[in-house]
């Protein structure tokens, strides 16, 4: 089954860096996801997230206000 990741973050550097390194490991590790970035500031309060960025997968989230390792964001995914 398809993973579900959302990266939530209105488009700072912090945000980008995130976003990066979820392509990278998704693509490196061949898993079968889809990624979203959400950078609407409604979309992300419904997260109930203040800081940013966020990382959320399959509707849970998983990391906030901080830029997670490659080995932090694969362990998350598999």
């Amino acid at each position: 089954m398809s993973k579900v990741i959302k990266v939530l973050g209105t488009g700072c550097p912090k945000c980008q860096s995130m976003t990066a390194v979820v392509k990278t490991v998704v693509s490196e590790n061949n898993i079968d996801a889809t990624i979203e970035k959400v950078e609407d500031i409604m979309e992300i309060m419904k997260y109930n997230v203040m800081t940013t960025p966020a990382l959320v997968i399959n509707d849970a989230i998983t990391i906030k206000g901080r830029i997670p390792s490659k080995e932090e964001v694969l362990s998350l995914l598999k």
